[in-house]
């Protein structure tokens, strides 16, 4: 084996380290052979190819990540990349922040209903009943 990971093998790495492997664990156990090829293509593309670069820090991918998923209305994807900030070291502020930019670019109900989702999001962290 190479010393070099393939982008599939660096994916898996950075998707654990920012979703963390109980949300990992459970997507993986939950894989059939339908959606197989999607989680491959996950796996490779976003955290991979994306998620993996050095360019800009974890922190910065989240709050783009949540800015958008807000501003394209991705509620479910929204509420894990909120519970990920555990893990990128995107702050509570930064959200809010990014969320700020959602109402300017994206439309004001979608970042109120962002702020809603990250404010449940942020107590359920809060109050350790966190699930899936």
């Amino acid at each position: 084996m190479s010393d070099h990971p393939t982008m599939a093998e660096q994916g898996m790495k950075t998707r654990r380290r920012v979703l963390g492997n109980a949300h990992v664990d459970r997507a993986e156990a939950n894989k059939t052979a339908a959606d197989a090829p999607f989680q491959a293509l996950i796996t490779d593309a976003a955290w991979g190819h994306v998620w993996s670069r050095d360019t800009i820090s974890l922190r910065e991918r989240s709050m783009l990540t949540i800015a958008l998923l807000a501003g394209l209305g991705n509620d479910h994807e929204l509420a894990m990349h909120i519970r990920a900030t555990a893990n990128t070291g995107a702050t509570q502020d930064d959200v809010m922040e990014a969320l700020l930019h959602v109402a300017i670019y994206a439309g004001v109900p979608r970042a109120n209903h962002a702020i809603k989702i990250a404010k449940d999001t942020y107590a359920t962290m809060t109050s350790g009943e966190e699930t899936k």
